[in-house]
């Protein structure tokens, strides 16, 4: 069997005496798209920070590509090949848009800090920039400053950055909440066709956006899986269907 994009193996988080997530074990597979799903305090985006190093983990293990990323920084994880995008929409909204994109790529391109070499001379850095900006549809939007950008055009520019470094495993937290339905519909063929070839896990509360997007779907209620597997699997599981209605949920059902 091929290693997994990412593997949780009993990960636990507590925040003193509270906690939040109790003993999650999740195999993502190489060039799937997972959806984690649950009601609100379920820990989803908890569950998120602790796989991009945004928290460090009470006890167990998380694995990139069978490396273990414990106590690794989020910078280092995301050179390792992982990046996210965040619940509350995280761009710089003085710079332009295209300026937003670049900055996304400096890493992966080679390029640091330094006092004498100015990104706007850099062919091939603003020629990768455009092509990410053709491929989320904002190239008439290129010099405007991203923050004038309509709330769902700020939404796939942020999905442009958490791609444009190249990483092989996109993590995004909530990408369509806030849109109208056919805003939403628009995000799930961005983030398809953008994420291509790609390991995609996506926390997502518009179940339309779920089904029609994920290979797998886990299911998490009060820190704990109860359910992982193919969106009609889990359409029909009565555990799932009692947990999003509010009725007590049985732990460990799968």
């Amino acid at each position: 069997m091929s290693t997994p994009a990412l593997q949780l193996t009993d990960v636990r988080k507590s925040f003193g005496s509270t906690a939040v997530i109790m003993g999650v074990s999740l195999d993502v597979a190489v060039g799937s798209r997972h959806a984690i799903i649950g009601p609100n305090g379920a820990g989803k985006t908890t569950l998120f920070n602790l796989i991009s190093g945004r928290f460090p983990v009470s006890s167990g293990r998380i694995e990139l590509n069978g490396r273990d990323i414990d106590g690794l920084a989020p910078h280092q994880i995301n050179r390792l090949g992982l990046s996210r995008s965040f619940q509350i929409t995280s761009i710089f909204p003085r710079m332009t848009v295209f300026e937003n994109i670049r900055c996304g790529l400096l890493w992966s391109r080679g390029y640091r800090y330094s006092f004498w070499h100015l990104v706007g001379r850099q062919r091939e850095l603003n020629d990768a920039a455009a092509r990410v900006l053709a491929d989320v549809n904002l190239e008439s939007r290129r010099d405007l400053p991203a923050g004038l950008l309509s709330y769902a055009e700020q939404r796939a520019l942020e999905i442009a950055i958490t791609i444009a470094g190249g990483a092989d495993v996109v993590m995004l937290d909530e990408p369509t909440a806030g849109m109208s339905r056919s805003e939403a519909d628009h995000a799930v063929a961005l983030i398809r066709r953008i994420t291509a070839g790609k390991t995609l896990v996506m926390v997502e509360h518009d179940m339309s956006v779920v089904f029609d997007l994920a290979d797998v779907v886990t299911v998490l209620v009060y820190g704990q899986v109860i359910a992982s597997g193919p969106p009609a699997e889990i359409r029909a599981n009565r555990a799932v269907q009692d947990a999003y209605l509010g009725a007590p949920v049985e732990t460990g059902v799968a």
